[in-house]
């Protein structure tokens, strides 16, 4: 390995005695301006980036006192690892000063840049550093989730030898972004999103490091920080936007809109995110709450969700989850998807949220849905048992003669309008399958097939 012990900041190493000298005009900056020039164009979130694992804000569940990370290092067992969570919330950070604190040879790559040929050269360097030294390699692999199954597939062998221990950082569920065979070799830590309390924290930081406050408000301070949506590094990175404006007054939250842009809203229509808040807003429809429905529902549509799918979605559950306790919840629903395929957005979109703060606030019920599925079932065992001859048309001769339509009664024409006939086959027992509940409008379809029942139970020989 080249020692670039004296190489100068840049990473160039010093001329070789015996070469000419420099001329004055070509010289590079001295040493002690340097350091000075390169502070000037490194970015704030660089400068201020935690230089001991205790300096890391927002996780404490792993590196705390008590936390899993910190019981590692002080175990002296550190496997190999996949730090799952959103942008900015430490990831690269926290691997550099986990192979410090392990004594560990560091080497990053990324997945976006990265291909076989790069990995083959990592895993070979480490090996050879590992024969050489008898120390251990930590290579961070950033989006670890884009590389494909058989890319991951060859880490498998580096990582049982302990060439390496993995350190891959991803911001997708690795469930579904990575492979069983990694996954079962790797521990996966869940990274939070950084709290309003971290946020500041790091505000305090660059203002620290700058000697002077931010020019913001109260208010001001707080809408940056929201700015930020839980991710440090753009947050610092709208410090560094405001530290550069001209002195003036302070800003408070309509001012800071006009000089810094608020982080895309986190939302991927088809990964994760898009299934957590679809789940999100059905089960604040179906826990009866309005206004956390309509927050959801924002939450989508800001994020970019064809309003379409959640048309969809909310048709399917004014039929599963509303049911019969409300049957004006799904010609409702299809009036709202068709209100909005007319208007498009903006205006279309009141008709959604019409429809999900009826939902929310609609008797629920989900007697049909569980119905159908136990319905299904039963169709599966029974086979292929026909209708009882009674309720079987008969159009020809030959069916009459051999009793389809036979002792059939019209139901108008009896008394209660209900003749309590069989309409299962005759091979099986009755099987009761809608079971209504007491909410809404099936409090009295309940009433109805009770007495229904009893009139049928009358009838039986």
């Amino acid at each position: 390995m080249r020692d670039d012990s004296n190489a100068d900041l840049f990473g160039a190493p010093p001329p070789r005695q015996g070469k000419a000298p420099v001329q004055a005009h070509q010289q590079r900056p001295t040493v002690s301006a340097a350091p000075e020039m390169a502070r000037q164009t490194q970015p704030l979130a660089d400068r201020l980036r935690p230089r001991q694992l205790s300096e890391v804000v927002g996780q404490d569940h792993l590196l705390g006192p008590t936390g899993l990370l910190a019981q590692m290092l002080r175990r002296n067992t550190l496997p190999s690892l996949i730090l799952w969570g959103g942008p900015g919330c430490g990831k690269t950070t926290i691997a550099r000063l986990l192979a410090r604190e392990a004594k560990l040879r560091f080497e990053q790559i990324s997945a976006v840049f990265s291909g076989v040929a790069d990995l083959k050269k990592a895993f070979e360097t480490a090996s050879r550093f590992q024969q050489e030294t008898g120390r251990g390699t930590l290579l961070f692999v950033d989006e670890i989730h884009r590389f494909n199954r058989a890319q991951q597939d060859g880490f498998l062998p580096y990582v049982e030898r302990g060439t390496v221990i993995l350190l891959g950082a991803t911001t997708e569920n690795p469930s579904f972004a990575l492979n069983g065979a990694l996954l079962s070799r790797c521990q996966v830590l869940v990274l939070n999103r950084l709290d309003d309390a971290g946020l500041e924290k790091l505000l305090r930081r660059a203002e620290q490091e700058a000697g002077k406050a931010l020019p913001l408000t109260e208010d001001g301070r707080s809408s940056l920080r929201a700015m930020a949506d839980g991710d440090g590094r753009y947050l610092l990175n709208l410090v560094e936007q405001i530290q550069a404006l001209p002195e003036g007054e302070r800003l408070d939250t309509a001012g800071l809109a006009t000089v810094v842009a608020r982080r895309a809203v986190l939302y991927d229509k088809d990964r994760e995110e898009h299934y957590n808040l679809i789940s999100a807003l059905h089960k604040s429809l179906r826990g009866s709450d309005p206004d956390a429905g309509l927050y959801w529902f924002a939450r989508m549509l800001e994020g970019g969700e064809d309003p379409r799918y959640i048309a969809r979605r909310l048709t399917r559950f004014a039929a599963e989850d509303v049911g019969m306790a409300d049957p004006s919840a799904l010609p409702l629903a299809v009036a709202a998807w068709e209100t909005y395929e007319r208007l498009g957005s903006p205006e279309g979109e009141l008709a959604l949220a019409q429809l999900v703060v009826h939902l929310a606030t609609a008797p629920k019920s989900n007697a049909v849905y569980r119905a159908y599925n136990q319905a299904r079932k039963l169709a599966r065992e029974t086979g292929s048992l026909g209708p009882p001859h009674h309720i079987r048309n008969a159009p020809t001769k030959l069916m009459k003669s051999i009793g389809y339509g036979k002792g059939y009664e019209y139901d108008h024409d009896t008394e209660e309008g209900f003749s309590g006939q069989n309409y299962f086959p005759d091979e099986m027992e009755r099987v009761a399958l809608y079971q209504p509940t007491d909410r809404g409008q099936e409090r009295e379809i309940r009433k109805n097939l009770d007495r229904q029942a009893a009139i049928r139970a009358s009838r039986r020989p």
